[in-house]
């Protein structure tokens, strides 16, 4: 199997070349994003059952953002391995950067977005109200990154590939239906800004989550 081309070790740690390599995929993950919308939004709904498309979303999300979370914590964790053998930090580093930043880009971002547009968004932070559902899935991630990354090394470059894509679609999907679900139901008249928007509330987030925050305490803990 070819190798993938892009390695966190070989290339250049800029946070711009990380941007880059992640920049496609955040694209195609907004466009199936946008679709998802359009379905729940006309179809589900009907054009005419906010309620409906409102619940729907609702639930969509939280699916979505918990799925967001065994991704991220799995790819931090395994960037993380890369650089440093601490498996403790590892695991510190592995709960906290997808605690953050899935956050950001699944719920603040979005919440702060509709606002922007002038709609009377409601926060809403599943940490908060639901960590005994968040916990199960960060700790799932954090498991299964130490896991492949001790059993499945010969895997990751094709795992690489994948998971950067995987990460990105589940963490646009969590934040677009965050939008939806609490009330942002005219966001087809805006949809060229909400594209640009959604593009870079997703694509920001997971590369700091995925790569330049494991990489970053990493290679302090060598130093240490």
């Amino acid at each position: 199997m070819r190798q993938h081309h892009h390695d966190h070790g070989a290339h250049g740690d800029s946070f711009s070349s990380e941007l880059i390599h992640h920049f496609p995929y955040a694209i195609f993950s907004v466009c199936i994003s946008l679709i998802t919308l359009s379905i729940l939004s006309n179809v589900i709904g009907g054009g005419e059952n906010p309620a409906l498309v409102k619940s729907a979303s609702h639930t969509l999300f939280h699916s979505f953002h918990f799925l967001h979370l065994v991704f991220a914590a799995t790819g931090t964790v395994l960037t993380f391995m890369r650089f440093s053998k601490s498996w403790i930090l590892g695991v510190l580093i592995g709960f906290l950067s997808p605690a953050v930043f899935c956050t950001i880009s699944d719920s603040l971002l979005p919440y702060l977005g509709g606002r922007i547009m002038g709609i009377p968004m409601h926060w809403h932070w599943c940490f908060y109200s639901e960590l005994i559902n968040v916990l199960p899935f960060l700790t799932v991630g954090v498991l299964n990154g130490f896991i492949m990354g001790r059993h499945h090394s010969s895997d990751l470059p094709s795992y690489s590939v994948h998971s950067h894509f995987a990460h990105v679609l589940v963490s646009s999907l969590a934040s677009s239906l965050y939008l939806l679900a609490h009330g942002f139901f005219t966001w087809d008249s805006h949809i060229g800004v909400v594209f640009l928007y959604l593009v870079f509330a997703v694509l920001i987030p997971c590369t700091i989550s995925d790569v330049l925050v494991p990489m970053f305490f990493a290679k302090r803990s060598r130093r240490t």
